[in-house]
């Protein structure tokens, strides 16, 4: 589909200065230069689009997904000119340079980079974040239209329509994502044709011990379970109305324990079983509420996690639909296809529309953190609009020096 170049409301200078370098600090210049030395992206030579520069053009692109490759390049230059880096002599260049530049760089950096920065980043102190001792996080996945090219739909695939097939080839996201701060760590990326609990596993192979992971119903399976308890962490996922949990003992809060099993002749010889805690559960009052809710968790002892805490815990897992949302429409734009027209450049532009968004949230939780506020009152909204209109003011810089006083004087570091 044919993009109209756009470009940026006039009138943008350094007024009302507002710091958002604090950004940069989640994706330091030393993340970016490690990960271009192990993968072998470092720039051989002096270029005009040197690696780490494109790395950080790669997460403006996520903050502009409207506006052109030249524009956002505009931009960028300028705010490393503002920094007084050496880069200012940078200026802006075609489009096939930039894709060629692209090109070199390639995704693996940006994987790379997202590994090593993104993280589960809340305190003791952000609410929602935790459950008693117990870190909370959630899974799940969705999907984003890419650019309609031969390449991108050999590479990804098209989902079925009612009529042949969808217009535009999808790519895959499954991540887990930590409650509170909304952060997307661990993210697998794959074709829409590869089947969403496939990419979860590799996903909740990023569990640790003292997380609480919460799951829909679709994510239950033996050796998923399995697997991911192994990681260390706790489990509370919903399992289908079908499945079967005979109880073996009932509980003082209305739970029981039962097992689960990998085949049905485990089951009848009673062997290789994985002892769960049910909870079920109905919805009185609510709008359309099914007959009944079942929940499994690793959590067997009661005292420690009461079923009625679970029950009232579990709607937290709709926490992460709230942050793809963030990323595909307040972030991305809605009705926004990724722009790049290879494979390999699609999986880079995704990584850097993960890592804006993490930068995004890291933003919003400190700012929440020395406002004594919850997260979730801060306008996501709001934080893209201000980084958007102060990415000329070194919002990604490309050094590790500190910003210079725009009015002058010795630079001071970011806050």
């Amino acid at each position: 589909m044919a993009r109209t170049v756009a470009g940026l409301p006039a009138g943008m200078r350094i007024t009302d200065f507002v710091s958002v370098g604090v950004l940069a600090s989640r994706i330091p210049r030393p993340a970016v230069d490690r990960v271009l030395t192990v993968t072998g992206r470092h720039s051989q030579r002096v270029r005009q689009l040197p690696a780490h520069v494109m790395v950080y053009y790669v997460i403006a692109l996520a903050l502009y997904m409207e506006v052109s490759y030249g524009e956002v390049l505009r931009l960028l230059v300028e705010g490393l000119r503002w920094l007084g880096a050496p880069a200012y002599r940078l200026r802006n260049t075609g489009r096939s340079a930039i894709s060629q530049a692209r090109a070199r760089l390639g995704w693996e950096p940006m994987a790379r980079l997202y590994r090593d920065c993104v993280h589960p980043i809340a305190s003791e102190r952000t609410p929602g974040a935790r459950y008693r001792d117990w870190r909370l996080v959630s899974v799940d996945g969705t999907t984003l239209d890419t650019a309609d090219t031969e390449a991108n739909a050999v590479a990804f695939g098209r989902p079925g329509a009612s009529r042949g097939a969808s217009a535009f080839p999808q790519v895959r996201l499954v991540s887990l994502l930590e409650s509170g701060t909304r952060v997307l760590f661990g993210a697998q990326i794959g074709p829409c044709t590869t089947a969403e609990v496939t990419l979860a596993d590799r996903a909740l192979a990023h569990l640790s011990p003292g997380m609480l992971c919460l799951a829909d119903r679709n994510f239950f399976a033996f050796a998923r379970w399995q697997a991911a308890a192994a990681r260390g962490a706790e489990l509370l996922w919903r399992v289908k109305k079908n499945a079967v949990l005979p109880c073996h003992t009932r509980l003082a809060d209305g739970s029981y324990l039962s097992a689960v099993y990998a085949s049905e002749k485990d089951r009848r010889h009673r062997r290789h079983g994985c002892v769960v805690r049910v909870i079920e559960y109905q919805l009185d009052g609510a709008a359309n509420p099914e007959p009944l809710y079942r929940l499994v968790t690793t959590l067997l002892d009661p005292t420690a996690a009461p079923a009625h805490e679970l029950a009232a815990l579990y709607p937290e897992r709709w926490e992460i639909e709230t942050a793809f949302d963030e990323l595909k429409t307040h972030l991305r734009g809605p009705r926004i296809v990724l722009r790049s027209k290879t494979p390999d450049l699609v999986r880079q532009e995704l990584y850097g529309l993960l890592l804006a968004h993490f930068a995004l949230r890291s933003l919003l939780d400190e700012a929440a953190l020395q406002a004594d506020v919850d997260p979730d009152t801060l306008s996501f909204v709001h934080a893209v609009r201000v980084v958007r209109r102060h990415l000329s003011q070194g919002a990604f810089p490309p050094s590790g020096t500190d910003a210079p006083d725009p009015a002058g004087g010795a630079p001071r570091s970011p806050r």
